[in-house]
């Protein structure tokens, strides 16, 4: 891993982008039209997911090619050891339920 990829506390630059943002009731084609990138980033991802899903595209294919779009991006652009960092932290936040967008209350 490049020392220009690494933060000064040992993270990886970039590889860890918060998209919470507190804007989850923001309609998608209002994220595209904000200045901030990352939200505007999501919005055009959100946007092509509605596409995928009129024309009849699965979820889980949508997410799968998704996932895979994201990691090989990111590989390019911070190496295979920074990548492999930032999944190691995903089991974690899985469980913790940070992705979890459905949940029942008991």
């Amino acid at each position: 891993m490049s020392p220009a990829a690494l933060e000064a506390d040992g993270h990886c630059r970039g590889c860890a982008t918060d998209f919470s943002g507190g804007e989850s009731n923001m309609d998608v084609s209002e994220l595209v039209k904000r200045d901030d990138s990352t939200l505007k980033a999501l919005g055009l991802i959100l946007e092509a997911w509605e596409e995928g899903a009129e024309s009849g595209v699965a979820p889980e294919i949508m997410a799968y090619a998704a996932f895979y779009a994201a990691l090989t991006d990111l590989v390019a652009a911070f190496g295979e050891d920074c990548v492999a960092d930032m999944a190691l932290g995903l089991a974690k936040r899985v469980n913790a339920g940070e992705f979890t967008l459905y949940q029942t209350r008991q």
